[in-house]
Order: C-alpha cells, then sequence, then structure tokens
C-alpha cells in the first residue's frame, strides 16, 4: 500500500506533473484545487505528507498552513508539509517556514528533487 500525499495545487499541469512523478514511485496522491478543499482533505483522510502551493485562489497556502496545523485533528501537527511556490523574493522561505511548512521548493518543479524531499520524510513504496 503506497503512503498518502495531498497535493494543494490550483494550476492543472503542476498538478499533473506531480501526480505522475509521485505515482510512479508508488505513492498515492490526493488532490486539492485550492486552499479550503486541502483542509478539507487533510482533516478527513490520514495523510502521510501535504505539498502545498502558495499562491492559491482562495486562501494562501500561508493560511493553509496555519490552519492545518491549528486542526483539532491532533496528527496534523506533526505531518510534514513542503511549501511549493513560484515565490522566490528574500524572505518568501521564511514566510513558509514560519506559517508552519517543514521545507521550501521553489518552481518549477524539478522532478529528482520532488522525490528526494518527498522521500526524505516519506520513503517510496516501489524503490528497491
Amino acid at each position: 500500500m503506497g503512503s498518502i500525499v495531498l497535493y494543494i495545487e490550483d494550476n492543472p499541469d503542476n498538478m499533473m506533473l506531480v501526480k505522475r512523478a509521485l505515482e510512479s514511485r508508488g505513492y498515492t496522491l490526493l488532490e486539492a484545487p485550492d486552499g479550503s478543499t486541502g483542509v478539507a482533505i487533510a482533516q478527513q483522510q490520514d495523510v502521510d505528507l501535504i505539498l502545498l502551493d502558495i499562491n492559491l485562489p482562495d486562501i494562501d497556502g500561508y493560511d493553509v498552513a496555519r490552519r492545518i496545523r491549528a486542526s483539532e485533528k491532533t496528527s496534523l501537527a506533526y505531518v510534514p508539509i513542503i511549501a511549493i511556490t513560484a515565490n522566490a523574493l528574500k524572505g518568501d522561505a521564511e514566510k513558509a517556514l514560519s506559517a508552519g511548512c517543514d521545507v521550501y521548493m521553489s518552481k518549477p518543479i524539478n522532478i529528482r528533487e520532488l522525490w528526494a524531499r518527498v522521500e526524505a520524510f516519506v520513503p517510496a513504496p516501489n524503490t528497491k
């Protein structure tokens, strides 16, 4: 059984890229097209890792991270969150980390870096 990764991302191209990359390694990907949906899925499902876009159409990723960390579902306080964003200004990484993210990655997504970051938290089911 694969590890479950929740990806909160409004761009369908990024979603498809990450879905293919992670499913090829045996992960199960849950998809959320906006922050509110992502928070709801995190509260309803047991997830091993959350990938979080910062620029979302409803609430930004910083607020999503804060809501997930403050959830009444206590296990969410410990689920790793990787921020994946095109924001590359000075201070953006610190802002993501202070909101509750564990790691900050910039876009465009490098698949090898994504695999390494995800596998650092959740070993890939299909690696030998």
